[in-house]
C-alpha cells in the first residue's frame, strides 16, 4: 500500500461516529488538495476493511455520490442513519450541521502543513 494511501485511510478514520467529510476536504487534510477523486477510488478499494468508515465521506454539497453496486447509495445513507445523520430523500446530509471539524491539533498528528490548515479552514470549515 502506498504512502498516498495510507494517509487516506488514516484521515478517513479519524472522521467520528456521527460526522462526514467530504472527498475534497479528506484530500486537503492529507496536504493533496485536488485529490478528490482519488480518495474516492481509494474509499471504494480499500474502505471495505471494517475499520475505515468509509460511509462518512460524501461529495462537497453533502450529496452520497456512490454509483458503486456493492456498497451502494441506500447502504451508504442507512450507516449514515445509523449513525444519527439526517439525510434526505435526495440523499442529502446537510454539511452545515454535520461536517467533521478536525482541530488543528488532529490535523498536525496528520502531519499537515500549516499552509494548508489555512487552506481547509477558509475553503471547509468557515
Amino acid at each position: 500500500m502506498s504512502k498516498f494511501i495510507e494517509k487516506v485511510i488514516q484521515a478517513v478514520r479519524t472522521v467520528p461516529h456521527g460526522q462526514v467529510a467530504s472527498y475534497g476536504q479528506i484530500a486537503l487534510m492529507i496536504g493533496t488538495p485536488r485529490a478528490a477523486l482519488q480518495v474516492g477510488y481509494i474509499l471504494h478499494d480499500y474502505g471495505d476493511d471494517g475499520t475505515t468508515p468509509w460511509w462518512r465521506i460524501i461529495n462537497k454539497e453533502g450529496y452520497i455520490s456512490t454509483n458503486c453496486e456493492e456498497h451502494t447509495s441506500l447502504m451508504q445513507k442507512d450507516l449514515l442513519e445509523k449513525e444519527g445523520i439526517k439525510v434526505s430523500k435526495e440523499l442529502q446530509v446537510d454539511m452545515s450541521v454535520f461536517r467533521f471539524i478536525p482541530d488543528a491539533e488532529l490535523l498536525k498528528k496528520l502531519e499537515l502543513d500549516d499552509r494548508y490548515i489555512e487552506l481547509l479552514y477558509n475553503k471547509y470549515l468557515n
